[in-house]
Formats: structure tokens, C-alpha cells, sequence
């Protein structure tokens, strides 16, 4: 059984242009970091490496010229669960990673609570790769520019489960326009995938009560069901 043999293909990822440098103008392919006119579809990377040589030369919106590191990536790229959060901070800017700083310590522990492990099952990225100056929201034109990066590596990691940290996440992949707290802990049908949004840990911060019914309560919940849901996905195979 593959990982989305109850869905169809998913559109996102199976765009049939043949966009690899071999099959691509080599000048196109190599200002693709450079020019946010020319497009990224499915199959335009080979591999996780080849995205990250891009990432790393990228200056497809204005966050290029505020940022000291792109921050591509942290996990086993042959995760079953995905992380997708929302851009880096500034602890996150300065060592070139995800959810390294106060928030993604707490997300560690978080995993570590239902025994998911950044070596073994999960690879976290964000939805922009550049931080944001004052780590404000990213803008939609920031969004747009970095997307198809994420949306190649969804397609390459090839996870089980995907989780969406925080509304930001989930509005720019989904649309989905409801509220965190209307829709987190729900499993969604995204794209072949099953997906969930969760509270960011940075909410859970500022609300720390364990109370029943408050965010750390409810995300105990939320992370019990994904355990579950991954136990079943893998016994299926």
C-alpha cells in the first residue's frame, strides 16, 4: 500500500511539465532563485539537495535582503509526519534552522510526549524561509514567492501526515479561512494527505495553563490522535 492509495494523485504535486535541469533551459533553471516570474512546479527538484542549493541562493521577494540565514529545514527527510509552521524567528534566523528557539523547544518536547522523533518521523519547514523583519506575519506576495519551495518539498519528503502550525500555515497551502481554534484537531483530506492544523507552540506559550479545555489541553489531544492515526497508517502498509 502507498502512502495515498485512498486518494487520487494529488494535483499539487503531479503537474506534468518536465521542469528538471536536464529537460529545462539551463539559464531558466539557474535564475529560478533569482526571478520570481519564473515558475516552480512539481518535479522541478530531483532532490532535497538540489532545492536547498536554490533556497540557500534565493532572492525571490524582499525578505532576501533582511534575512541572515533561509532556513530550509530540520527532521529525517524521510519523516512520515511534516511540520509546516508559519517562517523562522530570529533564533531560527541566526542558526539556519526551524523552530530552534523558546517555541521549538517546546514543540520538541511536544513530540517527545507521543514518542515522535526528529530522527526517525518528522521533518519540520515553514511556509516562508526567510525571516520577516520584527517577526511580523509574512505577507502574501512573501507567501507566493516561497510556496512552490514548500510545496516540492511536501512532494519529495512524501509524508504520512502533515500538521499545520498555526493558522498562517494553514490559510496559505489550504485557503482555509476559519479560525485555529475552530478548526485545529479536525483530520482534513489536503491533497492525498491527511492533515491536521494545531496551535503554534508560541500560543501555547502565551497561554502555559494544563487546564482542561485550554491550549496545552487541547494539544495533548490533537498530538494523542496524530500518534494514533500514524500507528494505524503504518499497521496498513
Amino acid at each position: 500500500m502507498s502512502k495515498s492509495d485512498d486518494y487520487q494523485q494529488p494535483s499539487l504535486f503531479s503537474d506534468s511539465t518536465l521542469s528538471s535541469p536536464e529537460t529545462r533551459h539551463t539559464e531558466e533553471w539557474e535564475n529560478i532563485p533569482f526571478d520570481s516570474k519564473i515558475s516552480i512546479p512539481a518535479g522541478t527538484y530531483d532532490n532535497l539537495e538540489a532545492l536547498a542549493t536554490h533556497c540557500k541562493q534565493c532572492q525571490r521577494c524582499e525578505l532576501a535582503q533582511t534575512r541572515t540565514q533561509v532556513v530550509i529545514s530540520r527532521g529525517t527527510p524521510q519523516a512520515d509526519v511534516m511540520i509546516i509552521g508559519e517562517a523562522p524567528g530570529k533564533s531560527e534566523d541566526e542558526q539556519g534552522l526551524p523552530f530552534v528557539g523558546k517555541s521549538g523547544q517546546l514543540l520538541d518536547k511536544i513530540l517527545a510526549s507521543v514518542e515522535l522523533s526528529l530522527e526517525k518521523d518528522v521533518y519540520i519547514s515553514n511556509i516562508v524561509k526567510c525571516r520577516p523583519p520584527e517577526n511580523r506575519t509574512p505577507i502574501n506576495k512573501e507567501i507566493v514567492a516561497c510556496k512552490s519551495y514548500l510545496l516540492e518539498q511536501i512532494r519529495l519528503v512524501d509524508p504520512k501526515i502533515i500538521l499545520f502550525t498555526g493558522a498562517t500555515a494553514l490559510k496559505g497551502l489550504t485557503g482555509e479561512k476559519k479560525g485555529i481554534t475552530k478548526i485545529r484537531g479536525q483530520w482534513l483530506q489536503w491533497e492525498g494527505r491527511w492533515a491536521m492544523a494545531i496551535f503554534h507552540p508560541a500560543y501555547l506559550l502565551r497561554n502555559p495553563s494544563r487546564e482542561k479545555g485550554k491550549p496545552k489541553w487541547l494539544m495533548w489531544q490533537d498530538m494523542q490522535a496524530v500518534r494514533q492515526k500514524l500507528d494505524h497508517l503504518r499497521a496498513s502498509i
